[in-house]
């Protein structure tokens, strides 16, 4: 379940370190453990194991996430569309070397995805974040991917609640593979299903457009170690009766 980073730091980390290298990387990194498939309609999961570096409420999307190195990170940078104008709510998790790197659905629904190429000619790497998390000292200069790795943009949208949100996974330099295991567009998605596999260091950002219909509340806390389809991100308080039958 959810730690602080320091706990997880010595705890998981301290044990998984005691592994011979070529153990760690070649096999229990690719670690796909078994988990409860939960359906919790007041919540949206984590899709991904991994630390948070950020949670922000974003009125203004030209406004920044974090800023780079005097460079602003926003949520059109996000999802690759400088069109895209919703206030929304944004959560970056990043994938260390000592994480499961499998991905699952944090809130069930219908999948269309579809890749973003890199900015540049090839992807930056992730490794300075990744020392950082080890350090427990994260530093936002250190996060210059975010603008401009290759990623692939997941689009979910809920029947349940009428309602569309974002799933954005970026690559690292070294093996940039995002792999699918759902190959159709359109297909129906459970809550925390397995849906994709990320190799190496990488990053999971979940999109969430505000909406008058619900409230968004964080679960918690920046910098929290956290896995997938285990932890709760965010309470959704309806705000109209005909959803409170989920209550």
């Amino acid at each position: 379940m959810a730690q602080y980073l320091e706990d997880w730091l010595e705890g998981e980390v301290a044990e998984l370190s005691k592994l011979d290298v070529g153990e760690l990387s070649n096999t229990f990194f690719f670690r796909d453990p078994m988990r409860p498939n939960y359906i919790d309609y007041k919540h949206f999961y984590s899709p991904a194991d991994g630390v948070i570096l950020y949670q922000k409420y974003i009125q203004d999307s030209t406004k920044p996430i974090v800023e780079i190195k005097g460079m602003n990170y926003t949520i059109q940078d996000v999802l690759g569309d400088k069109r895209y104008n919703q206030p929304s709510l944004v959560i970056g998790i990043f994938m260390s070397f000592y994480d499961v790197h499998i991905n699952r659905i944090p809130y069930t629904g219908i999948l269309q995805y579809k890749g973003l190429d890199p900015i540049e000619s090839t992807n930056k790497p992730m490794l300075a974040v990744e020392k950082d998390i080890l350090n427990a000292a994260i530093n936002p200069n250190n996060m210059e991917y975010l603008k401009y790795n290759e990623r692939m943009l997941n689009k979910i949208y809920s029947p349940q609640l009428d309602y569309t949100y974002y799933l954005v996974q970026i690559a690292d330099e070294d093996v940039n593979v995002i792999a699918p295991f759902i190959n159709d567009q359109n297909s129906p998605v459970s809550q925390n299903e397995r849906f994709s596999l990320i190799r190496w260091g990488s990053q999971v950002d979940l999109v969430l457009p505000l909406d008058e219909r619900y409230d968004f509340n964080l679960v918690l806390e920046d910098e929290m170690h956290v896995n997938a389809g285990l932890d709760k991100l965010v309470n959704i308080t309806f705000k109209n009766d005909p959803f409170q039958q989920y209550s």
